[in-house]
């Protein structure tokens, strides 16, 4: 469970580095392909440390069917 706790620390790192980021591209009126992509980046982002929580910190005795 280490391992994945040092992954969630990292995913969450990630996702407030991309808010952060998208912030300042939008404030200085950067490029809207990279507001675009970090938008998408934190969308996939936040599924995926969701997705990592279920499915090892709530998971009980249920196997995930995929």
């Amino acid at each position: 469970m280490g391992e994945v706790s040092a992954v969630l620390l990292n995913l969450e790192h990630t996702i407030a580095r991309a808010k952060k980021g998208l912030a300042k591209v939008k404030k200085s009126g950067g490029d809207r392909n990279v507001e675009l992509a970090l938008d998408a980046a934190i969308t996939e982002l936040a599924k995926q440390h969701k997705r990592l929580m279920q499915d090892t910190y709530y998971a009980g005795d249920a196997v995930r069917l995929i």
